[in-house]
Parts: C-alpha cells; sequence; structure tokens
C-alpha cells in the first residue's frame, strides 16, 4: 500500500527560507518529499539541495527524484555537519529545513508501530535497522525508567500509575501489540470518554525514547549555528510543547550573546556592541501556525508551529 504525505506549513516554509535560485539547502527532515520537491522547483541550474533521513522508505521515496541539483543520505539529522563536513558544505548553506516528529506514511503503515488506533507490533523505530524498538522499553526497562519517560517526554500525568501497572501487568504476559498496550494504558488512566486517546502521551513518549528525538533536535540545531553560511536561515516545524520549546531556547539563548554582569562601568551603546558582536542568530518573525483553511485540509497541521531565525555575521 502506498501512504501518502501532505507537507506542513509548505508555503509559509518556501517563503521563510527565501530561496536563493544558485544556493544551497538541506532537507533535514525528507519524509515523502513535499517541500523538497518545492524547494528543487525555485534552485536555479546551480542550486543544491541535499536531504537526510534514517527511515529506508523514505530514501527509497527520495531516490525516485531524478534531479542533478538533488542528494539524498540515509542518516540522522543530528549527523548533519559530518556530512556537510565530508562534502565540504560547512558554512556554506543558506537554509535548513526541519520538520521534527513522526511523518504521516508512519503513522498511517499498522507494520510500524507508531500508531494506537491500528494493531500493529511494538515497534516505533523510525530507523529500522535501530535495535531499540518499543516493545523492547515497554517489557525490560523498570518502572522508574517507564515513569521518566511517560512523565517527562509525555507529559503524562499518570505516568506513574501506568508505569506500574505495566511492570505488574508484564510479569505475567509480555506487551506485543500497539492495540493490546493502548487499550491497557486507556483501561489504567479510567475515567470519561475523552476526544484524545488517552494512550496518547504515552505512546508519544516511547517513541520519543525509542528514537533519541530530543537529543536528536539538540544536537542538530548546535550544529545548524556551523552549517549555516552567513544570514543563512534555520525553520524548524514541531509539533509539541517539548519541541518547540527546545527551538524556542535555542533561538533565544543564540540570540542574547554575551551578558556583562550588572554593576560594571560601561555604557549601554558598549553593552549592546558586545552582546551583537558575540549573538549568533536571530529570530526572523515569530511562531507561526498552520491558516484554518490548511487545518480543515490537513487536521495534522494543527498543531505545527514554525519558527525561523537567520545566522549572524560571524565576527572575524
Amino acid at each position: 500500500m502506498v501512504y501518502t504525505h501532505i507537507p506542513v506549513l509548505l508555503n509559509e516554509v518556501i517563503e521563510g527560507l527565501a530561496i536563493k535560485p544558485e544556493g544551497i539547502y538541506l532537507d533535514a527532515t525528507f519524509g515523502r518529499g513535499g517541500h523538497s520537491r518545492e524547494i528543487l522547483k525555485r534552485l536555479g541550474k546551480h542550486g543544491r539541495l541535499v536531504a537526510f533521513d534514517r527511515d529506508l522508505q523514505a530514501v527509497e521515496a527520495a531516490q525516485k527524484i531524478t534531479d542533478e541539483r538533488f542528494q539524498i543520505i540515509h542518516t540522522p539529522f543530528s549527523r548533519m555537519k559530518s556530512v556537510c563536513d565530508e562534502y565540504g558544505l560547512t558554512g556554506k548553506v543558506d537554509g535548513i529545513l526541519m520538520d521534527i516528529g513522526i511523518s504521516s506514511p508512519q503513522i498511517d503503515d499498522p507494520q510500524r508501530g507508531f500508531s494506537f488506533d491500528k494493531d500493529g507490533p511494538l515497534d516505533m523505530r523510525m530507523d529500522k535497522s535501530a535495535k531499540l524498538d518499543a516493545k523492547t522499553i515497554v517489557n525490560t526497562y523498570s518502572k522508574e525508567d517507564l515513569t521518566y519517560i511517560f512523565k517527562v517526554y509525555g507529559e503524562e500525568n499518570f505516568a506513574a500509575k501506568v508505569a506500574s501497572s505495566i511492570v505488574r501487568r508484564r510479569e505475567d504476559k509480555e506487551f506485543t501489540s500497539t492495540l493490546e498496550l493502548a487499550n491497557f494504558i486507556k483501561s489504567v488512566i479510567g475515567g470519561k470518554p475523552t476526544p484524545k486517546n488517552k494512550a496518547t502521551r504515552c505512546f508519544q513518549a516511547l517513541r520519543i525514547a525509542v528514537n533519541a528525538e530530543l537529543d536528536e533536535l539538540r544536537t542538530a540545531l548546535d550544529d545548524s549555528l556551523d552549517v549555516l553560511a552567513d544570514e543563512g536561515r534555520l525553520l524548524v516545524i514541531s509539533f509539541h510543547s517539548l519541541e518547540d520549546r527546545i527551538v524556542k531556547n535555542f533561538i533565544k539563548t543564540n540570540n542574547k550573546g554575551q551578558t556583562i554582569p550588572n554593576g560594571l562601568p560601561v555604557t549601554y551603546e558598549e553593552t549592546e556592541r558586545i552582546r551583537l558582536a558575540t549573538a549568533k542568530v536571530e529570530p526572523v518573525g515569530g511562531p507561526i501556525k498552520a491558516t484554518p483553511l490548511e487545518t480543515s485540509i490537513n487536521i495534522r497541521a494543527r498543531s505545527a508551529t514554525l519558527r525561523i531565525c537567520s545566522r549572524l555575521k560571524r565576527q572575524v
């Protein structure tokens, strides 16, 4: 079966990248290539687009693009800098797009194990060659570790209760399928039915833990400072508060620059000069959300937030 993916905030991304026809761009999370294809339409003969994805199914989809300006690399985007070092692109990239999280084809295919409303194996690996999967975490991690995962990565109020119940239940029979786990979590949380599936937060947490998503994001953000050319743009689309908070704080911290302790005999103008000389990025506008029209067409866009920043000129 062919699973499709509608690119989120497509027009806003293209506008935010401010594409130079002969520029160099990175699509750090190819997915099914909706953003990449639009970027390619706007590149000139000597423009270049390099895409990354750790999902082999996404890489196979990308290999159907027959364009000499395009290149797909099977790797997590946390290796962005090492790849750019290898290809001589570090410090030369005009724009980076990171579309964080899970893609529609991964959710829609029950065999990938991401969905809590379609039965499949407890997998959740974005890279199928990775060793750690959700089944291992659910059936072998301690109560304390499971509580941490559900509480920190899923922001689940019933984290301790769910973790304790899972540990007790698996003594008799291990968890093997997504629906089995989802229904169990719903029964543990209990209460009145809600529009949002009660297993949502725990499934999100497991997915993040399996794929080390927050660590991947932090590494890629830090490395983007070296990869981007002066005035190059970084665009990040996130889908939940944990990711967005990391992106927001990254921009804020690297826009702040060096601060001068209070009480020193330094003028405001001198303080600003030092701050600007040591700052690394500046925000381009505020957070961008999908329009009502887009969310009516693609309901998964409703939780998306796009943040944009520009790499400040390096001080010589």
